[in-house]
């Protein structure tokens, strides 16, 4: 498969594709699933961590892991399972981390463990800290950034779900209208 064809099958451009190949660019669990689906294999065929037996999770026995090339120490706390659609990790991200925009079919749910992140949805940006939690669909661009000098801590819970053609569901692609309106939480 070429990177053109790559990246027409996974929504990821081909300069992107270029540079995670060359090893200049460190792909989001986000965009690694957007490949993945692309070439019809599972995302831990990039990234192998350990399966647990059960659901239960020791946070000294956590299974850890770190995408090659990034900073960010993962801590799985969810167990994949054949039928489970959502996927969870507490990730430690460090002072100055940036990831990349990405958008991707599914949705995504973070709260905020400890230190500060800033969030992008769209055009909009949450300041988050200790205690702040946010639900967006993944096809919104979205980015964040730990912007200080400490580490934060985020839960991450999302479903990432690709079918062959790369299409959205209904319920996806139109968001339903919501009496709630999403506030900055810049302070």
């Amino acid at each position: 498969m070429t990177l053109q064809q790559l990246s027409a099958a996974s929504g990821v451009s081909v300069g992107y594709l270029s540079q995670v190949e060359r090893g200049n660019a460190t792909p989001t669990l986000g965009t690694l699933s957007q490949i993945a689906a692309a070439l019809e294999v599972d995302t831990d065929f990039f990234v192998r961590t350990p399966r647990t037996v059960d659901s239960l999770t020791r946070g000294a026995a956590r299974p850890r892991f770190a995408v090659a090339g990034s900073s960010i120490e993962y801590e799985q706390i969810g167990a994949e399972r054949a039928g489970h659609e959502m996927t969870s990790y507490v990730m430690n991200v460090p002072p100055g981390y940036e990831s990349e925009t990405v958008t991707h079919v599914g949705e995504e749910i973070i709260y905020i463990l400890e230190g500060e992140i800033s969030q992008m949805v769209g055009e909009r940006e949450y300041l988050m800290t200790a205690g702040d939690s946010l639900h967006y669909l993944g096809t919104t661009p979205h980015c964040w950034a730990n912007r200080t000098d400490r580490q934060a801590r985020i839960l991450w819970v999302g479903r990432m779900k690709y079918d062959k053609s790369g299409e959205i569901g209904q319920s996806e692609a139109a968001p339903a209208e919501s009496s709630r309106e999403m506030l900055p939480l810049r302070r």
